[in-house]
């Protein structure tokens, strides 16, 4: 049914995709599909940018794959079960680029319970929800 899933990953959210991940996993097991996992690495502001060394996203992107990794072997998916992409960006405008450009046919997202700003703002499951061109998956953990 599915050929290609993404999974986009918060490392600030870590209860919020861990269960989104597992289901990810098994649906790409019996399927036989590609498995994406992926990171955003959201953007920094120009006036912060300024400050930083001349290297920092070159740096910020090694130790963000590392951290993918290793996070995503902390549950048991070995490399060849899975490819690691980090993008740079704001998020859920990335997610959508990320899938369009896999040809991915299914987004499985972690879906937390919306906070009082999410109710003015939306957040990035319900964005990814609204504008992607393939199902979305959400996992409430």
């Amino acid at each position: 049914m599915f050929k290609k899933i993404l999974v986009p990953i918060d490392f600030e959210q870590d209860g919020s995709w861990e269960r989104a991940l597992e289901a990810a996993f098994a649906l790409a097991r019996a399927n036989e599909a590609e498995l994406h996992i992926m990171h955003v690495i959201r953007s920094t502001p120009a006036m912060v940018a300024q400050y930083l060394p001349k290297d920092y996203a070159t740096t910020a992107e090694a130790q963000t794959f590392a951290t993918l990794k290793e996070k995503v072997a902390g549950h048991g998916i070995g490399e060849s079960e899975a490819k690691l992409l980090v993008r740079h960006g704001e998020v859920y405008p990335e997610i959508l680029d990320a899938a369009k450009d896999l040809g991915a046919d299914l987004i499985v997202l972690g879906a937390h319970r919306p906070e009082v700003t999410d109710y003015l703002l939306g957040t990035t499951a319900a964005r990814v929800a609204r504008h992607a061109k393939c199902s979305v998956f959400l996992v409430r953990h």
